[in-house]
């Protein structure tokens, strides 16, 4: 009897799982954050390097609440040798730590979607820019995943303007 494929992937990821593998899915978010400027060169190998500056986990409002700022969230992510190479990354903006899926957890700022191929064996990173409306001075929580997987959460705090 053939074996479907569904199968043995659930039993690849189990066995995986009992032998202290931690597996979240098809890929692997190695870091997400926001930043002011992302760049990739080539380096000897060949090999690649990620210039992040501005890396964040606050900023001061360019003007007084309420407003909107578009802060540029990068996600680096991993795909194993032996996976397809085929994803989804998914981002949702929220005000709160609570599930986006929860049947009571209210309206989303903002949400991306957006498939993606990565060679396996590789890296690859996902660039998003939400457009998000503060009403005031606070947190907001970027939720992201890979394939319906488990939330990886970035945290940004808008502080009052500098003096």
């Amino acid at each position: 009897m053939e074996i479907p494929d569904h199968a043995r992937e659930f039993e690849r990821r189990r066995v995986r799982r009992s032998a202290g593998v931690l597996n979240l899915g098809r890929m692997q978010i190695v870091a997400a954050l926001f930043v002011e400027n992302f760049e990739m060169r080539e380096a000897p190998g060949p090999s690649t390097r990620l210039d992040i500056t501005g890396a964040m986990f606050s900023m001061a409002a360019p003007e007084p609440a309420p407003l909107s700022i578009a802060p540029h969230l990068v996600a680096l992510i991993y795909c194993a040798a032996d996976e397809a190479g085929q994803g989804v990354f998914e981002v949702v903006f929220r005000p709160d730590l609570g599930d986006p899926e929860r049947h009571d957890a209210g309206e989303h700022i903002a949400r991306n979607v957006s498939p993606f191929n990565v060679e396996p064996g590789k890296f690859t990173y996902r660039l998003v820019r939400g457009e998000l409306e503060f009403p005031d001075y606070g947190q907001i929580f970027a939720h992201c995943r890979i394939d319906r997987g488990p939330w990886h959460i970035v945290p940004l705090t808008l502080l009052p303007p500098a003096a």
